[in-house]
C-alpha cells in the first residue's frame, strides 16, 4: 500500500497509517483504538503533520506568488529590484500671512519645521513646514503663499560608519515616511562640513564620485539603510564618518482630512497671523500590502526603470506616485480613438479626497520628473480624465411567499449589496461587470431569495453645463453676449458595442431636458438606428436628431438645442442597451459606477411555494 504523503490533516496520516498496518498481516486482529500501539501511531501522525505543514510552508514561502509571511514576499520584491512602499505622510498646502510689528525686518523667515496644529475628528495632529522660505515686504506683512506641510514629527539618528562590507543601518520607526529621508555624511562628528546623500531610486545618472543610499524594508518591519561598496554605485561612508538621517514618523492615514491649520508660538507680541488652506490633507497611506507587492513587483522589474511600453508608464506611476492613486491606465496613441501617434495617454484615478491643485501638481511632477527624463524622446505624455461609465440596474427578484414579510427589507437589502458591489468590485479601470456573478450574491443573500434576474443599461453623459459655461466665456471674450441655449453636434461614445434596432424596444433613450421651451427625449426609432426627438406624449418633433452606431459604440446628435437649466445635474443622460448585458468590459480610461436614481429593485412574491391542502 501507499501512504499519501501530500496529506496535512492529522486524522487523515493517523487512519491511512492504521489501514497500512492492517494490511500488512502482522497486525490483522488489532484493535488500533484501545491498544498501545494507537499511542505509537498518534507520534508517528503529529510527527508527519509538522513535517508535512513545514515542508508546504517553506515550499511556499519560497516564491512570491505563494508566500504568506511579509518578510518572504519583501525579499522576493528585493530580487526583482522592487522597493515596497513605506507609510506616507498626510501633506497640505496653506498661506500663510504673518503681520510684524514696526519697526518691521524687510525680510522674515518661516523657518524649517514651523509648527501647525489642526483637528480631525476631535483628535489633534502636528504638521510642519519641511523646508525654510523667507520673504521681503517693505510693509511689514510678510505672505508665505503655497506652503507645503507635512504630518508628523521630525526625527533624527545618527551613526558612526563601518567599514565592513554590506552593513546596514537600522531606523526603529515602523512609521517613517521614507519619502522624507535626509541623509548626510560629515568626515567625522566635529566636521563643519557634511555631504548630501541621494536616494538610488531618484537618481538619474551614477557616477564615480556618486553619493547615493538605499533604503529597504526590513524583515521585523523596521528600515535599513544601505551604501555602496566603493565599486559600483559611487562613493561609501568610510570608517570613522558620521552618519546623519532625519525623516518624518507619521501617523499616515489618520492625517487625512483636515482643513484648517493653525501656526504654533510664533514671534513676539503684536505678531498677528492668518493661516488659509490651499488644499485639505491628503496623500496618507499605509506601507504597501502584500498583495500590492505581489502585483507592483514583477511589472516593476519588467519596466526596468524605463518608460517604452504603456505598461511601464502605469508600473513605475504607481510605484512612485501612488500616495494620492488609486489606479492609473495608459494606452499608446495608436489604440486611441482617434489615433494620435506620437503620444501616450495616460489617466490617472486619484482617491476622493485629492483636490484640484494635488491633482495638477501630481501631473506636473510625472511630466517633468519620470517622463522628461525616462521615456523615449518622440513621445509626448497627454493625460486623459477618466470618464465614468454608469450602469443602470433593474433588478427583479422572487421571495418566498411564506416569507412576504421580509419583501420590503430585502429590498433594501439587495439594493445596498448592489451598491456596495459596484463600489467595491467596478472602481478602477480595466474592472469586468459580469452580471451572473452579482446575481449569483443576490440569491445567496437570504434563503427567502428564491432567483433573480436582472435588465443591463448602459449611460453616458452630456456635460451641457460645462459646455455652456465654455461657449459663453469664448462669447465674452469676442465680444459678444452670453446666450441661453447651446446648439452643437454631439457625439457620445459608450465603451462597449450596442444592442442592434429592436422592433419592440427603444435602445437609445435620454433624460428629459428643454429645447426651445418644449420638455423633449431622445429616442431611436423603432427598428431604427435613426434618432427622433419627442415630447412628452411621443409625439415627433424633429424626425431624423441623429443616428447611432451599434458596431462603434457611438450616438451622434446633429444640430441638437438645449435650454440652459433644462435638465438634472448640469447634464443630459444618454441610455443604451449594450449588445451584451451579461458582460460590460469598458475599455481605456472608462470606470464603471452605478446611476442609483435610474437602477430599481424590486421583489415579487412567488405564490408557488405555498402549498394547498384538498
Amino acid at each position: 500500500m501507499t501512504i499519501n504523503t501530500s496529506d496535512l490533516d492529522f486524522n487523515d496520516i493517523k487512519s491511512k497509517l492504521k489501514t497500512y498496518l492492517r494490511n500488512s498481516g502482522e497486525f490483522d486482529d488489532y484493535d488500533f483504538n484501545t491498544s498501545g500501539l494507537s499511542n505509537i501511531l498518534d507520534v508517528l501522525a503529529y510527527n508527519t503533520h509538522i513535517n508535512a505543514l513545514t515542508a508546504n510552508l517553506s515550499i511556499n514561502e519560497s516564491f512570491l506568488s505563494t508566500s504568506q509571511l511579509r518578510a518572504s514576499v519583501v525579499g522576493h520584491a528585493d530580487t526583482l529590484g522592487y522597493s515596497p512602499k513605506s507609510r506616507t505622510a498626510a501633506r497640505a498646502t496653506v498661506n500663510v500671512k504673518i503681520t510684524v510689528p514696526s519697526p518691521a525686518p524687510a525680510t522674515f523667515t518661516l523657518a524649517r519645521g514651523s509648527e501647525f496644529t489642526t483637528s480631525i475628528d476631535d483628535i489633534g495632529y502636528r504638521f510642519f513646514t519641511t523646508e525654510s522660505y523667507t520673504v521681503s515686504s517693505t510693509t511689514g506683512e510678510f505672505e508665505f503663499l503655497n506652503i507645503p506641510i507635512v504630518e508628523g514629527r521630525m526625527k533624527a539618528r545618527t551613526f558612526l560608519a563601518n567599514s565592513s562590507q554590506g552593513i546596514s543601518y537600522v531606523i526603529p520607526d515602523e512609521n517613517i515616511d521614507t519619502g522624507t529621508l535626509s541623509v548626510t555624511v560629515q568626515d567625522n562628528s566635529t566636521s563643519p562640513t557634511s555631504v548630501v546623500y541621494q536616494d538610488l531610486n531618484t537618481a538619474i545618472t551614477i557616477k564615480d564620485d556618486s553619493t547615493v543610499y538605499m533604503v529597504g524594508e526590513a524583515p521585523n518591519g523596521y528600515y535599513e539603510l544601505f551604501f555602496s561598496d566603493g565599486h559600483v554605485l559611487g562613493q561609501r561612508p568610510v570608517e570613522g564618518n558620521v552618519i546623519n538621517v532625519s525623516y518624518v514618523s507619521t501617523n499616515h492615514i489618520e492625517g487625512n482630512g483636515a482643513k484648517t491649520f493653525t501656526l504654533n508660538e510664533f514671534g513676539g507680541a503684536g505678531y498677528t497671523i492668518e493661516t488659509t488652506t490651499v488644499s485639505n490633507s491628503a496623500g496618507g497611506s499605509d506601507r504597501e500590502t502584500m498583495s500590492s507587492i505581489k502585483l507592483n513587483a514583477p511589472r516593476s522589474y519588467t519596466a526596468q526603470n524605463r518608460l517604452v511600453t504603456a505598461d511601464d508608464y502605469q508600473s513605475l506611476i504607481m510605484a512612485k506616485y501612488s500616495n494620492y492613486l488609486r489606479d492609473v491606465v495608459a494606452w499608446g496613441g495608436n489604440d486611441n480613438v482617434p489615433p494620435q501617434y506620437g503620444k501616450v495617454f495616460v489617466s490617472l484615478n486619484f482617491n476622493d479626497d485629492v483636490d484640484d491643485n494635488v491633482i495638477q501638481t501630481e501631473k506636473t511632477r510625472i511630466q517633468q520628473e519620470l517622463a522628461a527624463n525616462l521615456s523615449i524622446m518622440s513621445i509626448d505624455l497627454e493625460f486623459v480624465d477618466p470618464q465614468e461609465t454608469y450602469l443602470e440596474l433593474q433588478t427583479l427578484f422572487n421571495v418566498d411567499a411564506l416569507k412576504a414579510n421580509q419583501a420590503q427589507t430585502l429590498e433594501t437589502d439587495v439594493h445596498s449589496l448592489i451598491t456596495n458591489y459596484v463600489d467595491t468590485e467596478l472602481s478602477t479601470f480595466n474592472s469586468v461587470f459580469r452580471r451572473s456573478n452579482l446575481l449569483t450574491q443576490i440569491d445567496n443573500l437570504s434563503t427567502s431569495i428564491l432567483n433573480s434576474r436582472m435588465n443591463v443599461r448602459i449611460q453616458q453623459r452630456i456635460p451641457v453645463d460645462e459646455l455652456l459655461t465654455t461657449l459663453n466665456e469664448q462669447r465674452v471674450a469676442a465680444g459678444m453676449g452670453v446666450t441661453d441655449k447651446l446648439e452643437q453636434d454631439f457625439i457620445v461614445n459608450f465603451p462597449v458595442l450596442l444592442a442592434d434596432p429592436d422592433k419592440d424596444d427603444h435602445v437609445i433613450t435620454s433624460s428629459v431636458f428643454k429645447s426651445n421651451g418644449q420638455n423633449v427625449i431622445i429616442k431611436n426609432k423603432l427598428g431604427s438606428t435613426k434618432l427622433q426627438l419627442v415630447d412628452m406624449d411621443d409625439v415627433v418633433k424633429i424626425d431624423n436628431i441623429g443616428v447611432y452606431d451599434p458596431a462603434k459604440g457611438e450616438v451622434c446628435l446633429i444640430a441638437l438645442t438645449v435650454d440652459e437649466n433644462s435638465y438634472v445635474d448640469g447634464s443630459i443622460k444618454i441610455s443604451a442597451t449594450p449588445a451584451n448585458q451579461s458582460t460590460i468590459t469598458p475599455l481605456r480610461n472608462y470606470i464603471i459606477t452605478l446611476d442609483t436614481d435610474l437602477s430599481i429593485t424590486r421583489s415579487n412574491l412567488d405564490a408557488g411555494t405555498v402549498k394547498v391542502q384538498l
